[in-house]
């Protein structure tokens, strides 16, 4: 379990995670500097076949990042200059920064009072130039994909999951990334499946999608120096599929002790003037993130970081009020619901390895720090 000093708590303590798992760790880092395989080694393709088994897709492909695996998506897919992509406003930068990439734009769209996007408001986006539908997964929660499959159904546009903050996550016996024609997902070190560094995967369940990224991310070699498409270098290193393989064994374990916190955190905090969403379907919701709201949101936090406990706010500054995205013309009042949960959202600590008295500390914080 972390360890909290002089009654500190950490917003993610990735030492506690590491510490648990070091002999196996080790192990297969010294299996991948024996082999010297570094660049699509065995480990890569390993893992791809172990990833794409868990989240019940024929096809995976590594990469390098969330972002790389969202951006092949959309250019496998052909979607170019004066295509339009629908995604949620209140989303990390990643989701616009993919679509942006290709040379589409994106077409921002509210999302509801738990921070998900909203099927009536993709509907209502859908215009003749609508090449496809990047629903997020958010904070670890699988927003109502079905309404969004149907709607994409309906329109005849693909679904490109952005899963980057969901690993694991389950609606109706099936994981986050397995609904859409792809999946985006990130091993960044803080999620719930993290690697090292930075790492990506996409799922797909189409071979010819499969085979495109391949060669996309790879300079677009068919075979070994016969370019057939647009040269990127999008690969995943083997050390890190090699540390994604040792953890992945342990995600449900993880994300079932993240939904057991998750619990704690309601039962604590219960009566105390915050919103907190709802935890939806049993294994719905992995906790990637725990969210409070609060009008108070910054004099709560400079409190709770007065007593020694992090928190991080996921995120302040909504997409369509970014200076990297004016281009697109939005302004402030587009999408209330992103603006609200921008400016009273605050994430508190939440990861495996955290104790209950930990997150009696964090509710006691909260307590003392809320306006009496």
């Amino acid at each position: 379990m972390s360890t909290a000093l002089n009654g500190a708590v950490r917003f993610v303590d990735l030492q506690a995670q590491i510490q648990s798992l070091q002999p196996a760790l080790n192990q297969a880092i010294q299996a991948v500097l024996g082999r010297g395989d570094f660049i699509l080694g065995k480990d890569v393709e390993l893992f791809e076949q172990e990833f794409a088994a868990y989240c019940g897709v024929p096809h995976a492909v590594g990469v390098d990042s969330g972002l790389s695996a969202l951006e092949l998506a959309l250019r496998v897919l052909r979607i170019g200059p004066g295509d339009e992509v629908i995604t949620q406003a209140n989303t990390f930068i990643a989701s616009a920064g993919a679509i942006l990439a290709v040379g589409a734009r994106p077409v921002l769209v509210d999302c509801d009072d738990d921070g998900v996007i909203r099927p009536d408001a993709v509907r209502a986006a859908l215009t003749p130039a609508t090449r496809a539908i990047m629903p997020v997964h958010l904070f670890g929660r699988i927003c109502d994909i079905e309404a969004i499959m149907a709607i994409a159904d309906a329109a005849g546009v693909p679904v490109v999951e952005d899963a980057c903050q969901a690993h694991g996550a389950l609606l109706n016996g099936r994981r986050a990334g397995s609904f859409g024609i792809a999946s985006a997902f990130s091993f960044y070190p803080a999620k719930n499946l993290g690697a090292f560094g930075d790492a990506g995967m996409l799922l797909t369940r189409s071979a010819e999608l499969a085979d495109a990224v391949r060669q996309l991310r790879n300079y677009g070699q068919k075979t070994k120096y016969q370019h057939v498409s647009l040269p990127l270098n999008h690969r995943l290193d083997t050390m890190q599929a090699a540390v994604l393989r040792v953890k992945l064994p342990h995600l449900d374990g993880w994300n079932a002790r993240r939904q057991y916190l998750a619990d704690a955190y309601r039962e604590h905090l219960e009566g105390l003037p915050i919103r907190i969403a709802p935890a939806g379907a049993q294994g719905r919701h992995v906790y990637h993130l725990f969210v409070i709201e609060t009008e108070q949101r910054d004099r709560l936090r400079d409190a709770l970081q007065a007593g020694g406990i992090e928190t991080g706010i996921h995120y302040p500054t909504p997409l369509h009020l970014q200076p990297a995205l004016n281009e697109l013309g939005y302004r402030r009042g587009a999408f209330p619901t992103a603006e609200r949960l921008a400016a009273h959202s605050l994430s508190l600590p939440i990861y495996p390895e955290m104790s209950l008295a930990q997150v009696e500390l964090v509710a006691g914080g909260i307590r003392a720090g809320l306006p009496g």
